[in-house]
């Protein structure tokens, strides 16, 4: 396949990762201005919690998996680029296609189960009336708990380990590389799993911060595109790892 054709493609499979990431920030922003609207006066001092329906545990969990896809198809764009690019080699050699939304699938199922644990801690956290209008905990023991385990995970060997694999996407994909869309689908759900390990202790600090307050939850992605993309990525993990356990002792004292 010549250059001009794999240049083409990448900016293609780029363009889809950019639209869907677009798309999803569109709803989040109109989700939480939705949230806004329906905050009348008087209603954060109600004692007793909304009740959960299925409907509910189904609109909150699309409304997780929305902002995963958010936050970290970013950071995963090189290692989805890369799979792109290999695949498209390997059709130009004669052997089957794989499409790299096999891939791009398994990878973000790996998130959708996280979203499922993510909307059932929710939904335990509001039953306890534990979460504020932001859907962040009123608790400063939980807020502070999140922040120190946050800054801790950073420095754990498991971390750098889940860190290692999601800053090098070509090393990561020549190791791991299973030809066919069952093989794709299984790469795919492995580099979640990398990143999920890497990141899940990121992700929990929304519950600290405000699940709907998207000025964090757009810090949150920038760090997290940062610690696996750029150069001082491991430096900067650590100093934010820091700063966390720091920050989570501020709200315990």
């Amino acid at each position: 396949m010549s250059a001009t054709a794999l240049s083409r493609d990448r900016i293609i499979v780029l363009l889809a990762l950019l639209g869907v990431t677009i798309l999803a920030w569109l709803y989040l922003i109109a989700d939480r201005q939705r949230m806004a609207d329906m905050d009348m006066p008087g209603m954060a001092d109600m004692a007793m919690p909304m009740p959960w329906s299925v409907a509910r545990f189904a609109l909150t969990f699309a409304m997780w998996w929305i902002m995963m896809l958010g936050m970290m198809l970013p950071s995963a764009a090189p290692t989805i680029l890369t799979f792109a690019t290999i695949a498209r080699r390997q059709r130009a050699q004669g052997q089957k296609f794989v499409p790299t939304s096999v891939f791009t699938i398994g990878y973000l199922l790996v998130w959708g189960a996280f979203c499922v644990a993510a909307t059932a801690l929710q939904w335990g956290l509001d039953q306890a009336a534990l979460l504020s209008p932001l859907l962040g905990t009123n608790s400063a023991w939980i807020g502070g708990a999140l922040f120190i385990l946050g800054g801790l995970y950073q420095f754990t060997p498991f971390k750098y380990a889940c860190l290692k694999q999601c800053r090098s996407p070509f090393t990561f994909l020549l190791n791991h590389w299973r030809d066919g869309w069952q093989g794709a689908l299984r790469i795919g759900w492995l580099h979640g799993l990398y990143c999920l390990g890497c990141c899940w202790v990121l992700m929990a600090l929304l519950f600290a911060v405000g699940v709907m307050n998207l000025v964090w939850v757009a810090a949150l992605a920038a760090f997290v595109f940062a610690e696996k993309l750029l150069p001082g990525g491991v430096w900067i993990g650590r100093v934010a790892g820091a700063l966390m356990v720091a920050f989570g002792v501020h709200l315990l004292t």
